[in-house]
């Protein structure tokens, strides 16, 4: 059996692949889209990437815009709209924690666990301009890793095969594996994805997701400052209420 070859990061691969590999979880997306129907349209999916929540939303007939910084997925995230009857999509290529947009939005969605990697100045940067973008009633909702849930698995855990699916480009199989590192402040994912040629070779791409495990309280309180008027916490993508074994922290806040 061959090692995997140790060939340095290539971004553009990563994008396909982890549209790839996050497209087989959809268990969320009922979710976003009775959100989106509870609020006015536009809709703006911060962080789209390459478009797994925003076109499930997009197919509603929903006008949406996706901003991202990474050039990488919204080259993917164009691809995939070229293969669905869509008109209302807009993409802008920005940073999330300081855009500028001429629109106000009904509802502004930060998806797939990405609010829980920011450091604190970011999610205040963040949380500012969204307040500013937001319509008067409109809301604001990001989900993340449990950290309640987090702060209680062993410190460490070795690679696990997770799952298998076929590669974007040539239907070879993928080994997708991960592991963790958790500190005091921090649970960090690491992940591998193996792509396995017919004659034996591997070729592997790994990244990092670091996670901050930030007490609630803390959350509640960078939402009050950034000037929103109450927070609500779920557990869960059905709705269920936030407890330590709950496998999501869903923050909903309203612009009043």
């Amino acid at each position: 059996m061959h090692e995997p070859s140790r060939s340095t990061f290539n971004q553009s691969k990563f994008a396909h692949l982890y549209h790839a590999h996050h497209s087989l979880h959809a268990e969320d997306i009922p979710f976003w889209l009775d959100l989106s129907r509870r609020y006015p349209t536009p809709v703006l999916e911060l962080g789209c990437g390459t478009g797994r929540v925003l076109i499930p939303l997009a197919l509603e007939g929903k006008r949406i815009i996706g901003l991202d910084n990474d050039i990488d997925m919204l080259r993917v995230l164009q691809e995939n709209l070229l293969k669905c009857p869509l008109t209302r999509v807009d993409i802008v290529q920005a940073d999330f924690c300081a855009f500028h947009l001429s629109d106000r939005f009904g509802l502004i969605l930060l998806t797939c666990n990405t609010y829980s990697t920011l450091t604190g100045d970011e999610r205040q940067a963040i949380l500012r301009c969204v307040f500013d973008h937001l319509s008067p009633g409109g809301a604001f909702v990001t989900s993340m890793p449990n950290p309640l849930l987090l702060r209680h698995l062993p410190h460490s855990s070795e690679p696990e095969l997770e799952e298998v699916f076929p590669h974007p480009v040539d239907g070879e199989p993928v080994q997708v594996s991960s592991g963790w590192v958790r500190s005091r402040d921090s649970f960090t994912v690491h992940w591998h994805y193996d792509h396995l040629f017919p004659d034996g070779q591997v070729e592997r791409l790994s990244t990092q997701v670091r996670h901050y495990l930030t007490p609630v309280e803390i959350h509640r309180q960078e939402f009050l400052a950034a000037g929103f008027s109450e927070l609500t916490c779920l557990g869960d993508f059905d709705g269920s209420e936030l407890s330590r074994t709950a496998p999501q922290l869903i923050l909903l806040a309203n612009h009043q």
